[in-house]
């Protein structure tokens, strides 16, 4: 890593399109583990880089901070299967990792028939107990998590989070078709004005044995990232998914007081702009252990909206905040090129670790990619070529 008086940075490649046994790679996701090592987790789409093929989950370990990586490992397969949505969150009471997932059949054509309610996508739960080297046999938790008259389902992707009272949370979203469907011989509405998205929780007061539904943000929310404040509050920042006319789109965001058993009104990010896509939160310092509170968010920063499709995501930028997400003064551009869903990690050594999708040329899906940084450079660092 570049080392100096304006803080250290690198970035270095941990999946490749088209290397190994898959077309593409996508949805990242991290976590570190009580005892220091980082997993990254992400889709293997084996012969597409549609969101409905066959797709493995794929995870690297990493011992040294994020510095170097261990192998690729196959952590769920189910056959055709699309296995996707990697969501990890820790249990710091015995080391557990627990891996939340979705599943669906193959479908080549794309994920409309699960919105529209004609095939079904499935909630599912693995763990590990020797800190990512294995994981059991995964268990379906579909009832107890979607409720029936839910379409879509799908957790994180990214990483879940453990409150201060042990309670594990992991951020969700959820769709259903509108109530005032077409009557005979009416033209159905496109599916995108008959489709209701909201972001949600999922929570569990057992260590990882059961989960249930928690607090559902109100609808026009979709993919959320979670941390707990200082003062034990819920701090959910989500996907925009209102109407494309309220350009530039923002991030959404809502507060939960208990918990994550409710949430209050949602409100807009009016300094987190967005093409939209998938954000990572992350806490990175506390003042009871460092000298301040911080939290770190990762979005492509891009105003060109739902109009420019999958090509407006751009400008992987890292925000910082030191009053506990109200505001966020310091932000730094990571990749100026195609950029879109990433995930955050810090390392017991505090380096920060932001595995995101980026393409060189075109769509941003050419490669996960890991950018690693220091505070100094996140808060004072010069513009380093990448």
């Amino acid at each position: 890593m570049g080392a100096g008086r304006r803080g250290r940075f690198e970035q270095t490649d941990l999946w490749v399109a088209g290397e190994g046994a898959y077309h593409t790679y996508r949805i990242p996701a991290m976590v570190v583990t009580t005892k220091g090592t980082i997993l990254a987790f992400c889709e293997g789409r084996k012969f597409h880089s549609h969101d409905a093929g066959r797709i493995d989950l794929l995870m690297k370990r990493s011992h040294d901070h994020g510095k170097t990586w261990g192998e690729e490992r196959v952590a769920v397969e189910d056959g055709d299967m699309t296995c996707g949505n990697p969501c990890p969150v820790v249990d710091r009471s015995d080391g557990t990792i627990w891996l939340s997932f979705c599943k669906n059949e193959r479908d080549d054509e794309g994920t409309d028939a699960i919105l529209q309610g004609k095939a079904e996508r499935t909630a599912w739960i693995t763990r590990s107990r020797d800190d990512g080297q294995t994981w059991t046999e995964p268990i379906e938790i579909t009832a107890a998590v979607k409720d029936p008259s839910w379409t879509w389902f799908a957790t994180g992707p990214g990483h879940g989070i453990q409150l201060g009272d042990g309670r594990l949370l992991i951020p969700c979203n959820h769709g259903r078709l509108k109530s005032d469907r077409p009557g005979p011989g009416q033209t159905p509405p496109p599916l995108d004005e008959a489709y209701r998205s909201h972001a949600h929780v999922m929570l569990s007061d057992d260590g990882g044995v059961k989960w249930r539904i928690g607090g559902i943000v109100d609808e026009g929310t979709d993919e959320s990232a979670v941390v707990e404040t200082a003062d034990n509050a819920v701090y959910l920042n989500c996907r925009n998914r209102r109407d494309p006319s309220l350009a530039p789109y923002r991030r959404a965001r809502a507060w939960s007081h208990d918990g994550g058993e409710s949430f209050g009104e949602v409100d807009w990010e009016d300094s987190m702009v967005e093409p939209p896509c998938q954000g990572s939160l992350v806490r990175c310092t506390t003042e009871q252990v460092q000298d301040r509170n911080r939290i770190l968010f990762a979005n492509p920063a891009s105003t060109e909206g739902p109009g420019g499709g999958h090509g407006g995501r751009r400008r992987l930028t890292v925000r910082l905040t030191y009053d506990e997400c109200r505001s966020w003064p310091v932000s730094r551009l990571v990749h100026d090129g195609p950029s879109a869903y990433s995930d955050l990690a810090v390392a017991h050594d505090g380096t920060i670790n932001c595995l995101y999708e980026r393409g060189d040329r075109g769509l941003p899906y050419d490669r996960l990619a890991l950018a690693r940084f220091d505070l100094e450079w996140l808060t004072r660092g010069e513009d380093l070529p990448n």
